[in-house]
């Protein structure tokens, strides 16, 4: 019998409720200049036409297969495309986004160039805004093209790609499957799973490749999007990933004292600046909190002595951010409040304005 030949990649995809988008997502993928490829998605229960969409491109084009399981969750539509995967490398896809036709090619050259376990590139968070999908502001997410051969020299440097918001998604990344797989790497099931699952690849990665151009397309501010909703979790969130931080620093145990610092300071400025997007979240209006509990939530946060070590190291890197910072470091609740409202107001309200602020944040 004939051995099944390894594609160059295998480029997945989980689809939920996403019938609007996801012909575009796909028509993005089957456009690459590169071919050798298979494109595992998977359905995880939508409700509405996106399967049969699949489907029915999976019908023209053999590269597609499409499986069909119950509603698990993104992590576990992926996990289950993981098991089956056959390509020498893994790229993972969302469904309402987009990518660049050279994006495959390019990021499957730098890996064999280089023998890399991991390649990183920028992307582009395009925020809609105003009426229909015509008015978007976007914003470049990149950083220097650089080759790192050892741990210890990503180590060192991982704290600029932190600072860039580069190591936190896994769409703008090609992973090594025989790395992935050798450390048992898998997406937890849980809501935002893209965090730790990247700082797992990171925690023992040895071979990384970063190139300065962008491909991929990150469509933010639709309303059906899961960054946009109220969260009553957020700040129990927030804490687990600020553990998970300070885990990966202290596990990587970094030898150059001025990289080190510099790390801590990242990792301190980001729980920081997270913080006031958790009071932020407190006061959306779709938050079932009365006034009253609202600002109780709000002391509590406050009050955390992880709030005040944060903030004695961090070092805000934009006036907006060290004006937003002032009521939490004066632990003022009503200010707080107060700025909870505005930055909420903007955010619905503004969207392009808050985008730009985020942005230089």
């Amino acid at each position: 019998m004939e051995a099944v030949r390894e594609p160059g990649i295998s480029v997945i995809m989980p689809v939920y409720k996403v019938e609007k988008y996801v012909g575009k997502a796909i028509e993005s993928i089957l456009s690459q200049t590169m071919s050798d490829f298979e494109f595992i998605i998977v359905d995880d229960g939508t409700p509405d036409r996106s399967g049969e969409i699949c489907d029915e491109y999976a019908a023209k084009d053999s590269r597609i297969q499409v499986i069909h399981k119950e509603n698990g969750g993104a992590p576990s539509a992926r996990n289950r495309a993981i098991d089956i995967a056959r390509g020498k490398y893994f790229y993972f896809m969302d469904s309402d986004d987009w990518a660049e036709p050279s994006m495959l090619e390019d990021m499957y050259r730098l890996a064999e160039e280089h023998g890399a376990q991991l390649v990183v590139t920028g992307y582009y968070i395009d925020t809609y805004y105003g009426d229909g999908d015509t008015e978007k502001y976007t914003q470049l997410q990149t950083a220097e093209d650089a080759v790192y051969e050892t741990q210890e020299a990503f180590r060192e440097s991982a704290y600029t790609l932190f600072d860039r918001n580069l190591l936190y998604t896994p769409w703008n990344k090609l992973y090594r499957s025989s790395y992935l797989q050798e450390k048992g790497l898998r997406f937890p099931e849980t809501w935002m799973d893209d965090f730790p699952f990247n700082l797992s690849v990171v925690r023992e990665v040895e071979s990384v490749v970063v190139s300065s151009k962008a491909y991929y397309h990150f469509m933010r501010a639709r309303a059906e999007s899961e960054t946009a909703k109220y969260r009553s979790n957020l700040y129990e969130k927030r804490e687990e990933e600020h553990d998970w931080m300070l885990d990966l620093y202290r596990y990587w145990n970094i030898r150059n004292d001025a990289a080190r610092a510099a790390g801590m300071e990242m990792v301190f400025r980001r729980y920081a600046e997270r913080i006031v997007g958790c009071i932020e979240n407190v006061t959306n209006p779709n938050c079932t909190l009365s006034s009253k509990e609202r600002k109780a939530e709000i002391r509590r946060i406050l009050e955390n002595p992880r709030v005040s070590e944060a903030l004695s190291h961090a070092r805000p890197k934009s006036a907006y951010m060290r004006l937003m910072l002032l009521p939490v470091k004066w632990k003022n609740v009503t200010l707080c409040y107060a700025e909870g409202i505005f930055i909420s107001a903007v955010k619905r309200r503004h969207v392009k304005t808050f985008a730009k602020l985020k942005a230089n944040r």
